[in-house]
């Protein structure tokens, strides 16, 4: 593990999967920690594509290629770049074992910077190979429900503008179905407990919002994501689990019966060769708000 310090906050990363393991503040631990009874994960980083694929494959060159859920960054082994007391910074690039899968070399760079309240992760994905390359990308942190010390009853995600009342249905395999179903969205306020899971989790494909605020109760700690170059908010948990994924995303999981090339899967991202492609989500936690 990495760890991070400034003032009273401190955060985890790990460099399998650049992945932040915690982040505590004011002897609060806000990230999931990974109990795999419920989700292995803490904050895994989604690329070279976001979700399912259909069956399992991704078609590129006119070939079938394996590729699973939300890529293989999450399992890739990340070189530390630089490190310091408040700030890491990692960079994955291409193996024969993702060649054979997604065949582009890549650069992905994941930077942590912590500060006061705040910690900003930045992902950068470069193009080192010789054609142009279609890519997602995304940033799927898991906090603790309840958030450091709430009700676990009383807790909401709310949006900074107004979005849909309704979202995707989830198909089966994690495909994005042409339907759609309500949410209790209200006045930009979405309540959090089991039945907001009971159906797969909640996608707000090209929200207007570009923050995200979940708080355990109106007065009550909150953390807020701000989001930069990531068009979609995800939020997903399990019935019953203790925690909830606020999830910022480039691209999104298959759409029903998608059959087409890579690049022309809805929502990727088309870099040039020698190009880069720069996102960002900056976490900060609030301990008490004014009403």
């Amino acid at each position: 593990m990495i760890e991070l310090e400034s003032g009273d906050y401190s955060a985890a990363v790990s460099p399998f999967g650049a992945e932040l393991r915690s982040w505590r503040a004011g002897g609060h631990e806000l990230l999931w920690q990974g109990d795999p009874g419920w989700w292995a994960q803490s904050a895994p980083v989604l690329f070279p594509i976001v979700g399912w694929a259909r069956d399992g494959l991704v078609r590129i060159d006119g070939i079938a290629r394996p590729m699973g859920v939300h890529g293989f960054a999450a399992q890739g082994a990340f070189a530390i770049d630089t490190v310091a007391r408040d700030h890491v910074r990692l960079t994955l690039r291409e193996t024969g074992a993702s060649l054979a899968a997604y065949p582009f070399p890549f650069r992905l760079t994941l930077e942590y910077r912590l500060a006061h309240e705040s910690l900003a992760a930045t992902v950068e994905v470069e193009n080192t190979g010789a054609r142009t390359m279609p890519f997602a990308v995304g940033l799927h942190p898991g906090f603790n429900w309840p958030l450091a010390g709430g009700q676990r009853e009383s807790h909401a995600t709310v949006f900074e503008a107004a979005e849909a009342s309704d979202v995707p249905v989830i198909a089966p395999g994690g495909l994005f179905s042409s339907a759609r179903r309500p949410v209790p969205l209200v006045d930009r306020r979405l309540p959090l407990n089991d039945k907001t899971f009971a159906a797969e989790a909640l996608c707000f494909l090209n929200a207007r919002s570009r923050s995200v605020r979940y708080e355990a109760g109106p007065r009550d700690p909150a953390v807020t994501l701000a989001a930069t170059g990531f068009p979609h908010w995800a939020i997903w948990s399990k019935p019953g689990a203790p925690f909830v994924s606020i999830e910022a995303w480039t691209g999104h999981g298959d759409p029903e019966g998608f059959e087409g090339e890579l690049k022309d899967k809805p929502s990727m991202r088309l870099l040039a060769s020698g190009a880069s492609d720069r996102c960002s989500l900056v976490m900060s936690y609030s301990a008490n708000r004014e009403p």
